[in-house]
C-alpha cells in the first residue's frame, strides 16, 4: 500500500501539473479535506492557472446546457399534453376564439372612424392562419374580398420577393396579393430584434367592403364582455 507520504507527493506534483482537486482525488484516493490541507501552500504556474480557469469555464457551460436541454424537455413535455387537451374546434369555438382575437387584434371602428373596415395585423403565421380560417368558416369571406398589406422595415429591401413568397406560402394565397408594401424608415437609436434572416415583417389582413360585419363583429365582443365579465 502507497504510504500517506508518498500520496501527498503524487498530489502535490499532480496539482502543480495543474491538474484540479476532483481529478487528482481520482488518481490519490484520499478525502478532499486531506488533500486540501497538502495543497493549500501549492502554487500554480500562470499556464496552470488558465488551464483551470477554462476547465471551471467548459465545465459551467456544460451544466447550463444541461439545465437548458432539461428545461426544453419539461416545456414540450407540458405543451404536449396541453396541445392533447384542445382536441378538435367546433364552429361555435372557432367562432368565439376569432372574435376574441379580433377583439385584441384588430381594427375597430371609432367615433372618428365609424365607417372602419375588418383588419387585422399581426407577424405569427399560426395566428394570421387562424384568423383566415375564421374569415371564411365564420364570417363566409370569398376569398377574392381578402386585401394583404406587408409592413416591412427598409433593411429588409433586399429580401421583398423572399418574404412575398413566405406570405404566400403561409397563407395559401396567390403570390399576386401580396404585392401591396408598406416601408417603414428605421430609427437610429432604436435597437430592433427583429432583423436577419427570420424576420418577415407584419402582415395587414384587410376584408373588402366589410363595414358592416367591423359592426357585428364589435357587437359579438360586446355580448363576450357583458354576458361572461
Amino acid at each position: 500500500m502507497i504510504s500517506k507520504t508518498k500520496e501527498k507527493s503524487s498530489a502535490i506534483a499532480l496539482r502543480k501539473k495543474g491538474l484540479s482537486y476532483n481529478e487528482i482525488l481520482k488518481l490519490v484516493p484520499v478525502s478532499k479535506s486531506t488533500l486540501s490541507l497538502w495543497l493549500r501552500d501549492v502554487g500554480l504556474a500562470k499556464k496552470q492557472k488558465q488551464r483551470l480557469s477554462e476547465k471551471r469555464r467548459l465545465a459551467q457551460i456544460k451544466a447550463q446546457q444541461a439545465c437548458r436541454a432539461k428545461r426544453v424537455k419539461i416545456t414540450e413535455e407540458i405543451k404536449s399534453i396541453a396541445k392533447g387537451e384542445v382536441g378538435l374546434l367546433n364552429e361555435r369555438e372557432l367562432w368565439l376564439i376569432g372574435a376574441a382575437l379580433y377583439w385584441a387584434e384588430g381594427s375597430k371602428q371609432k367615433a372618428n372612424n365609424v365607417s372602419a373596415r375588418v383588419a387585422f395585423s399581426n407577424s405569427d403565421p399560426q395566428m394570421l392562419k387562424l384568423f383566415l380560417e375564421w374569415l371564411r368558416r365564420c364570417c363566409k369571406i370569398l376569398p377574392q374580398d381578402i386585401i394583404f398589406s406587408i409592413y416591412l422595415h427598409e433593411t429588409a429591401t433586399e429580401r421583398k420577393s423572399e418574404i412575398q413568397r413566405y406570405w404566400a406560402e403561409t397563407t395559401g394565397f396567390p403570390l399576386n396579393q401580396f404585392n401591396k408594401i408598406v416601408w417603414k424608415k428605421n430609427k437610429i437609436n432604436t435597437r430592433r430584434k427583429n432583423i436577419g434572416e427570420n424576420y418577415y415583417g407584419l402582415l395587414r389582413i384587410t376584408v373588402h367592403k366589410s363595414t358592416n360585419l367591423n359592426r357585428k363583429i364589435a357587437g359579438w365582443i360586446e355580448g363576450i364582455s357583458k354576458n361572461h365579465l
